[in-house]
């Protein structure tokens, strides 16, 4: 059975909607299968095992796929934070009076 398929430049849980990059952060933050199969539901346990398993048999080349992945994410909230500074600025505004609140 395949648990990992590549499409639209990314890795999935074969059959499903659910990033391989999902299942694989839930992992390296100590998630266990059953953890993670419970968290999406749209996969099964075992999908949840393969994919791991898939990833620790691919570890080099997903991790260079994941590196690449936050460096275009930084790209592109860096980009948006060039486009609209006003939002940004009211956003963190609104993030600091909310922290300022649970103080």
């Amino acid at each position: 059975m395949e648990y990992v398929e590549s499409r639209n430049g990314g890795y999935y849980v074969a059959g499903t909607r659910v990033s391989l990059d999902s299942v694989i952060y839930a992992f390296l933050r100590g998630e266990s299968a059953d953890e993670i199969a419970d968290a999406y539901r749209a996969i099964t346990l075992e999908q949840a095992y393969g994919s791991i398993a898939w990833y620790l048999a691919h570890r080099e080349t997903v991790d260079e796929y994941l590196r690449e992945g936050k460096i275009e994410f930084e790209r592109m909230r860096q980009e948006a934070r060039r486009r609209d500074p006003a939002f940004y600025a009211k956003l963190e505004a609104a993030r600091d009076a909310l922290a300022n609140r649970h103080r």
